[in-house]
């Protein structure tokens, strides 16, 4: 499977064919699973209501057990009293902290690149130049097959000052390393474009992972 290649001036140069990591099975449940561990482990918990033992007040016995005909009534922290401790609410100690395997996080991320190289929302760019300047970068995807407005995500390879810099003040354009790269964005994204080098590294990640957990079965 071929995308199309456009050089760092935004002149479609050709294509260029993808390497296995891009090319395989759709597996949307495992991209469920990631995405959804990689949200819960951002999520931070902030709700939290005081319970019985946390409320400030006094822990006499409002009247006698007996003889008043009322109900039987405990301290006034009760849950049942207004201004009480809450029962079951929720907690900031709460864990939401998700974990998958190596493997299939891996496995997910390469769904999720198959996914999207299906779509035909995937393009390379041969390179980009070390000129840091916003205006040059817009004017470089308006030459490309994309939606300004809409999320792109930009897959550099490595850490590439002038591109994170020039694309950051952009709306919807996130810029990211490669060895940064996670499911969450890459499949909110509209469009992904990759550096030529990127994509090499990418491959030679995934490869080596599933080569070592050959080599560890065998």
């Amino acid at each position: 499977m071929s995308i199309p290649l456009f050089t760092s001036t935004g002149t479609k140069k050709g294509t260029m064919d993808l390497p296995s990591a891009f090319t395989g099975k759709v597996n949307t449940a495992l991209m469920h699973q990631a995405l959804v561990m990689q949200q819960s482990n951002r999520r931070s918990p902030i709700a939290h209501v005081k319970n019985r033992g946390e409320v400030v007040g006094s822990t006499k016995k409002l009247f006698q057990q007996k003889g008043t005909g009322r109900a039987r009534r405990g301290p006034v922290r009760s849950p049942l009293l207004r201004g009480g401790g809450k029962t079951f609410g929720p907690r900031n100690t709460v864990n939401f902290v998700k974990d998958m395997p190596k493997g299939m996080r891996r496995a997910a991320l390469a769904s999720s690149l198959a996914w999207q190289v299906k779509r035909e929302c995937v393009i390379a760019l041969e390179n980009y130049g070390d000129e840091t300047k916003t205006k040059t970068f817009v004017n470089l995807l308006k030459k490309l097959p994309v939606e300004l407005g809409r999320r792109i995500l930009v897959v550099a390879d490595g850490a590439h000052r002038a591109l994170m810099l020039s694309g950051r003040n952009v709306p919807g354009v996130k810029v990211i390393d490669c060895q940064y790269l996670n499911v969450e964005d890459v499949t909110v994204s509209k469009h992904v474009i990759f550096l030529v080098d990127a994509i090499e590294k990418i491959q030679n990640t995934l490869t080596k992972d599933r080569m070592t957990e050959k080599e560890e079965v065998v």
